[in-house]
């Protein structure tokens, strides 16, 4: 596997973890009106924000990979440059 295409799994990482958290938040948007009772309102909410910290986690997993791999490049130019 190539720097690149690590880079670019990450890079779709990133966004399908934007995707995640763009749903949780419209479904936490829309939490109270649907839900039959005050239960089922504080259980969905719960489940939502967990998706939203978990999307969080693994955007920042991602991020981080796609890091390491601009920072290899970066090494990689200046190796070549010498």
């Amino acid at each position: 596997m190539t720097i690149s295409s690590i880079m670019t799994t990450a890079l779709s990482g990133m966004q399908t973890q934007q995707n995640r958290l763009m749903e949780a938040a419209g479904n936490i948007s829309s939490v109270g009106p649907g839900a039959a009772t005050e239960t089922d309102a504080e259980i969905s909410l719960a489940s939502e924000m967990l998706d939203v910290m978990s999307a969080e986690v693994g955007f920042a997993a991602n991020a981080m990979v796609f890091e390491t791999g601009a920072d290899l490049w970066d090494v990689l130019m200046s190796i070549k440059r010498d």
